[in-house]
C-alpha cells in the first residue's frame, strides 16, 4: 500500500544551556518515511506528567519564566536555573532533548512489512518518548493497538500511570507484604491504584494532603485514607497499618520527612501486636520506595523505627525489565482490557503544543497539583 505524503510537523524541545539558561521551543522537523518494520503515527493525545515535566523543565525556577513570539506558530520560553541545581543538570548540557514520554493517535503511514501495515489506519498507543510533537515514527512492535471505539484521548495515558500502579501491585506480591501504602494518593495515579486493590481485593492506605482528597477518595470506595492535614495523622496511620498489616509503601513525594513518618508509623503498628521486646525493633522489614519528587526539599527522617527497615527508589522501566516480557505483557494485557473502567483517566483541560508554552497553562500544570492534568493534542486546530 502506498503511504500518503506526511508534511513536516512540530516537536517540543528542551535544552538546558551550560549558562544555567532553559530553553524550550517548539521546531518544525520533517517527518522520516518509514522504514519496513516502522509505522509514522499523527500524535493526538499526549499527557503531561510528573515526569514529563521533569525533562521539560528540568531544575529551572518557573517563576522566572519569559515567554518569545507568543503568538507564532513557534513560540519558545526561558527560564534560569539556579547555580546550585546545574550539578544535577550535568549530563545533558547543550543538548536539545524531545519531551513526551506516552501518548496515541492514529497510524497515518507504514513500512513495508506485514506487522506495520496492519496498524495504517488503526489508532495505537505508544510508549517511545519525543511525543510531544504532530508525528512520530516509531517500530510497529512498540505500538498497543487499543479496542475498537477508543478514541486517542482514551489511550493516550495507558502506559505509565497504568502500568506504575499495576506494577505497585506486583512489586508487593512479589516481595510479600499483604498491603500497602501510597502517598499523593488523589492523583490520577493514585486514584487508578485504589480501582486496581479494590478489585483484587488488597488493602490500600491512602495518604492525601487535604481534606477534599480525602473525599474524592472514599467517593470512588477507598476504605483507609489518611488526611496529612490532620492534628492526629501519626495516630490515624498507625491505626490504619494495624488494621490492613501495610509494611510497604510508594512514596511520590520524595522530600522532606513523610517516607519516615511512614516507616515511624509501620514500626508502631508492628509493636502494638509483639510479644516479645528487642532493643534493635521489630523483626518484620518494613520498605518505603520512593518513585516520585513532588517535594524537592532533602529526604529526611528520624531513625526510630528499629533496624529492619529500607530505603530505595522504584522506577516504572527498571521494573518492568526486572520482571521480563512475558510478564510486562500480562500487565498491558490488563490495561487495555480495562482501559475505560480501572485506569480511566481524567483530564482538566486539553492543549495545543503552543498553548502548552503559555505562562496561565504552566502555572497551572507546572504545580502538578491534583485535578490539574493536562492532556497535550499536539494537532489541535
Amino acid at each position: 500500500m502506498t503511504n500518503p505524503a506526511i508534511p513536516a510537523g512540530l516537536q517540543l524541545r528542551s535544552l538546558v544551556k551550560a549558562n544555567g539558561e532553559l530553553e524550550v521551543s517548539l521546531i518544525s522537523q520533517a517527518t522520516p518515511t518509514p522504514a519496513a518494520d516502522e509505522v509514522v503515527i499523527r500524535i493526538e493525545a499526549t499527557p503531561i506528567n510528573p515526569s514529563d515535566l521533569g525533562l521539560l523543565f528540568g531544575a529551572a525556577d518557573l517563576s522566572t519564566i519569559k515567554v518569545y513570539n507568543g503568538i507564532s506558530a513557534t513560540p519558545s520560553i526561558t527560564a534560569q536555573i539556579p547555580e546550585r541545581a546545574m550539578k544535577s543538570m550535568a549530563g545533558r548540557l547543550d543538548r536539545s532533548l524531545p519531551v513526551g514520554n506516552e501518548g496515541a493517535g492514529v497510524v497515518v503511514a507504514a513500512g513495508s512489512s506485514a506487522e506495520a501495515q496492519a496498524l495504517l489506519g488503526q489508532t495505537v498507543a505508544v510508549l517511545g518518548g519525543a511525543m510531544y510533537a504532530q508525528y512520530r515514527c516509531i517500530a510497529a512492535d512498540q505500538c498497543l493497538l487499543l479496542p475498537p471505539g477508543t478514541t486517542p484521548a482514551e489511550g493516550g495515558s495507558c502506559f505509565v500511570n497504568p502500568l506504575t500502579s499495576l506494577g505497585m501491585v506486583e512489586t508487593v506480591r512479589r516481595e510479600g507484604h499483604a498491603a500497602l501504602v501510597h502517598t499523593a494518593a488523589a492523583s490520577n495515579l493514585g486514584q487508578m491504584l485504589n480501582k486496581i486493590c479494590i478489585k483484587d481485593n488488597i488493602p490500600l492506605v491512602n495518604i492525601v494532603r487535604k481534606p477534599e482528597q480525602a473525599a474524592l477518595l472514599k467517593g470512588i470506595g477507598a476504605t483507609y485514607v489518611c488526611d496529612e492535614s490532620s492534628p492526629t495523622f501519626m495516630a490515624d496511620l498507625t491505626q490504619a497499618l494495624v488494621d490492613t498489616g501495610a509494611t510497604i509503601a510508594f512514596d511520590a513525594t520524595g522530600g522532606g520527612d513523610l517516607a519516615g513518618r511512614i516507616l515511624t508509623c509501620m514500626e508502631a503498628a508492628l509493636n502494638r501486636t509483639t510479644t516479645e521486646y528487642s532493643r534493635y525493633g521489630s523483626t518484620t522489614h518494613k520498605q518505603v520506595y520512593i518513585y516520585g519528587g513532588l517535594n524537592t526539599n532533602p529526604t529526611e527522617f528520624v531513625r526510630n523505627f528499629g533496624f529492619s527497615w529500607g530505603m530505595g527508589g522504584w522506577l516504572l522501566f527498571p521494573f518492568l525489565q526486572k520482571i521480563g516480557a512475558e510478564a510486562a505483557q500480562t500487565l498491558r494485557n490488563r490495561v487495555a482490557a480495562e482501559l475505560k473502567t480501572t485506569f480511566a483517566s481524567s483530564y482538566s483541560k486539553v492543549i495545543s503544543l503552543q498553548e502548552a508554552l503559555e505562562l496561565d497553562a504552566i502555572a497551572i500544570y507546572g504545580q502538578r497539583a491534583t485535578g490539574a492534568k493536562y492532556l497535550i493534542n499536539p494537532n489541535k486546530g
